[in-house]
């Protein structure tokens, strides 16, 4: 395509809203490239609307675009025009305290009205290590992963017998419709459980090779993606001493579909199941 073909596809994208924008080209995620031009419209389109040069150089994705979510298209950025409205990076000069009016950034004081504590959002993994999930010889979850998320299917993991994980690690999860990952999730682990109290059937767990063998694939389809080059909370980088693993399967959810459904077929290929 030509740039003006290009253009005027990316302004019709950018107007429909929300993150279908980055299904404009079906490269946008795995060649810098296309990404670079995507990047530079939505750079534009912040500089057209927000009056403060600096404040839009903020604003403006400054790399790959994508690691973040998109606010397009919903007005987000005219708010920063508002005169009670300032955006303080403070990813060079963190906040220093609070005060009683406010908080103390670089020696400058910003008095607010309220606080939203938005910070430690440990994504895929956090909920289940806050748990204390013990397996096989009361070995813990965070010893198991404490390299990265393992999993078989983004369902179930070897040592921890007769445990499901939803939308978890290794699963599609953020990478697809949350609903319909549930509804597939759930109907995966009925179907499960009524196959093995029809077969008299008390503990299920994967192997260790169908395990290895998911994790390899997961870290695979994960470095095609340009989503794995970026600090985000997809690979934990939020969280200081989290090991860096693109941990959301990012094959689509249609081609994760299909594999459970040929491991059923399969006799539940891949797991150990045992009275």
């Amino acid at each position: 395509m030509s740039e003006q073909q290009r253009q005027v596809l990316f302004e019709e994208f950018w107007q429909n809203g929300g993150l279908t924008f980055l299904g404009v080209f079906n490269d946008l995620l795995v060649s810098n490239e296309s990404n670079e031009t995507a990047a530079e419209f939505v750079r534009q389109k912040i500089r057209d609307a927000v009056k403060d040069p600096h404040t839009a150089e903020l604003l403006a994705p400054r790399d790959i675009i994508g690691c973040k979510r998109l606010c397009a298209y919903s007005g987000y950025y005219e708010v920063f025009n508002l005169p009670h409205v300032k955006l303080v990076d403070i990813s060079k000069t963190p906040i220093s305290r609070l005060t009683t009016n406010g908080l103390m950034v670089a020696g400058i004081e910003y008095e607010v009205d309220d606080i939203v504590c938005a910070t430690g959002f440990d994504a895929m993994t956090g909920a289940l290590l806050k748990m204390d999930i013990r397996g096989i010889d009361a070995r813990s979850l965070g010893d198991k992963w404490d390299q990265g998320p393992r999993s078989y299917l983004g369902l179930s993991m070897k040592d921890v017998p007769n445990m499901f994980t939803m939308t978890g690690p290794g699963s599609p999860s953020v990478f697809a419709n949350m609903i319909l990952d549930v509804e597939q999730h759930t109907d995966s682990i009925v179907e499960c459980m009524n196959h093995m109290r029809d077969n008299n059937l008390r503990r299920i767990e994967p192997t260790l090779d169908a395990e290895n063998a998911w994790v390899e694939h997961n870290t695979e389809v994960g470095n095609r993606s340009l989503r794995s080059q970026c600090d985000s909370w997809y690979l934990g980088a939020n969280i200081p001493g989290k090991p860096k693993i693109f941990s959301p399967y990012i094959g689509g959810f249609q081609i994760y579909t299909e594999k459970l459904k040929t491991v059923v077929k399969q006799g539940y290929e891949g797991f150990v199941l045992s009275a």
